[in-house]
């Protein structure tokens, strides 16, 4: 049902913490690819229609933003690729890809399952000449479940549950028979209850966008987009004592954030030679303002305000050529320049109004990001390919000013942090056979990050555990994946993902040296086999087996390996109706998603099984 449930389909693909965004704070919803580790921002970048949707504040992403019937597709690319997209592209980019109506057609999916879920999505859009005009809605509410489980729950454990809505509209004018001008605009809302009374966040977007893509002649096209993003987020922490009996509200946040941007880039063909050229230009302003209460009195004891400006540009240049039939060339580079200024922290103590504060100087940093890679063409059948490059993040706000605690779990924020940057190199073979009823891909990649951003643990006693946000050192990510899909018949296809990853610390100055990286399994399996007759019978049952992997940088909070697997089955009518029935961990296989300090640790669980009834409707009818 959600968008990045879709896509831990793909090895290597993972979120922050373990599970699904109906249920996870959005903080925890930052991307990572690769094994190169999740934090709370993505160290993968995500896009709609070339731009940017991470949040601009923190990073990470708001998966229901986008309406999933006026999804036309979903590109994944794995691997560094900041020499065409800059920062956040640190192990890859998962691009959407929106629909453009060619006539009246509308797009509607509607369901209600388990956990009292129900779920409305629909798109609808004509096109009149050379004008084309489309609006898009998903909404859904689920009552969720109780996190903690029976045996370690208390009077202040209650479910865990959202709600969202996002709106959607587009006007676009045919400028050629590849041209096109558009107009965006989109409002998105969401809130969520947190698993205790006293947890809860929101969050309100509102965006707006322009672009237009336009060939200039026989050899050339440019694209361009502008884009806007004004947006508050809402949340609240407390304490919880460790009977679970009581809790106590201890924050109050409020951040406003706004983000303002454009690209373009221009493209030219000529005798075997794809160039291509662009820049991108965005600024952010973001900060948390904070209302701090005693966790043993409940009494308002300060203001927090934190929070600065980042302003980056980057531009790039990039060749593919071709030599022969054989050989293809891409080479690349990217130059990124970014500054954080106005950054500051202010504490107002209560009830003595005292203020302490801190103005941080203006900081500047730059990358350079080349790639260089060759494919050879052995056969029809069988490819070879070899690239290696460069890519970095910049730290975003949050991890720059934000200081936080979470239980007993004081985690500082850090204004002198650096840029991560990647060096990385991969070989890749792909084959088809079996009169291409065979198709499979195997890739060995090697990825080095010098200075990762990682929470450190400085101090830990059994009442307080201290960590700061730091430049590590470095890490090293090495493993490999396979894909391959068997086609049995033109209605029956086995198709399935293996990533094998070994991440751990290399270099570091705290004693973190052979560790693994947090978050990052050392196995993770796909498969699915399906049955696909519209008419007569849809089929397809589907599976996901990720190994154990610790939870915090010392590798003493191990969440162990699990396998799901979901159903979907369906049959189409005339008419252009499907009606379906659908599950999600289908045997209702339970999974430790969090451990959280002290001794007992207190596990917070994946959802139950998630069965639901809906029905499709497209028209015209497919």
């Amino acid at each position: 049902m959600t968008l990045d449930d879709l896509l831990r389909q793909v090895p290597g693909f993972s979120l922050f913490r373990r599970s699904t965004s109906r249920v996870a704070n959005p903080t925890t919803q930052g991307v990572s690819l690769r094994g190169l580790g999740a934090s709370g921002p993505s160290r993968a970048l995500v896009l709609e229609d070339g731009i940017p949707m991470v949040d601009p504040f923190g990073g990470w992403v708001y998966w229901d933003r986008i309406p999933r019937t006026d999804l036309s597709g979903v590109e994944v690319v794995r691997g560094g690729a900041s020499s065409l997209y800059g920062s956040d592209a640190l192990g890859g980019v998962v691009q959407f890809l929106s629909r453009v109506p060619k006539g009246p057609s509308i797009s509607i999916d509607t369901c209600y399952g388990t956990e009292n879920t129900p779920d409305l999505s629909v798109w609808a859009g004509t096109a009149i000449s050379h004008w084309d005009f489309e609006a898009a809605a998903d909404m859904s509410r689920t009552d969720g479940y109780i996190l903690v489980p029976p045996s370690q729950r208390g009077s202040v454990d209650t479910l865990a549950n959202s709600k969202h809505a996002t709106v959607d509209g587009e006007g676009g004018y045919k400028i050629s028979e590849s041209g096109r001008a558009f107009l965006r605009g989109s409002f998105f809302d969401e809130s969520r209850n947190n698993g205790t009374p006293d947890t809860y966040n929101s969050t309100g977007t509102g965006f707006g966008a322009a672009g237009i893509n336009s060939a200039l002649g026989r050899h050339d096209t440019i694209e361009a987009r502008v884009f806007g993003l004004a947006q508050g987020y809402d949340q609240t922490f407390s304490s919880v004592t460790t009977n679970r009996n009581k809790e106590t509200l201890t924050d109050i946040q409020h951040v406003p954030s706004q983000q303002v941007g454009t690209a373009m880039q221009w493209n030219h063909v000529l005798r075997g030679h794809t160039l291509m050229a662009g820049l991108d230009l965005q600024e952010v302003i973001g900060a948390s303002d904070e209302q701090l209460f005693s966790a043993s009195t409940g009494a308002h004891s300060a203001n927090n305000t934190a929070g600065g400006r980042q302003r980056s540009s980057g531009v790039f240049g990039q060749d593919i050529f071709h030599v022969g039939s054989k050989w293809t060339f891409i080479a690349g580079v990217r130059w990124d320049d970014w500054r954080n200024f106005n950054g500051s922290t202010l504490r107002i103590a209560l009830p003595s109004g005292k203020a302490t504060g801190k103005s941080f100087a203006d900081r500047t940093e730059t990358a350079f990001s080349p790639r260089l890679s060759l494919m050879r063409a052995v056969t029809s059948n069988l490819s070879l390919s070899l690239s290696g490059y460069r890519a970095f993040r910049a730290p975003t706000l949050n991890e720059l000013y934000r200081s936080f605690r979470q239980g007993i779990t004081v985690t500082n924020s850090n204004p002198l942090l650096r840029a991560e940057h990647l060096t990385g190199a991969e070989a890749g073979l792909k084959a088809t056979t079996l009169n291409r009823k065979l198709e499979s891909r195997g890739t060995f990649f090697w990825s080095d990050i010098v200075d990762p951003v990682t929470n450190v643990t400085i101090t830990s006693t059994p009442t307080l555990i201290t960590r700061q946000r730091q430049n590590l050192g470095r890490t090293r990510s090495l493993g490999a994946e396979l894909d391959g899909v068997v086609h049995l018949s033109s209605v029956i296809e086995i198709s399935g993902g293996y990533q094998y990853v070994h991440a751990y610390v290399e270099d570091s100055s705290a004693a973190l040296i052979g560790k693994n990286v947090p978050e990052v399994p050392r196995h993770q399996f796909t498969w699915e086999a399906r049955y696909w007759n519209p008419t007569r019978l849809m089929f397809s049952v589907q599976g996901r087996y990720t190994g154990a992997q610790y939870d915090d940088d010392l590798n003493t909070l191990l969440l162990t390996r699990y396998h799901v697997t979901d159903l979907f089955l369906g049959r189409q009518f005339r008419g252009g109706a499907t009606v379906y029935v659908a599950a999600e961990n289908l045997f209702n296989q339970r999974y430790p998603v969090t451990l959280t300090p002290p001794l007992p640790y207190i596990v917070s669980q994946s959802p139950p099984i998630l069965a639901r009834v809906g029905i499709r409707y497209e028209f015209p009818g497919k």
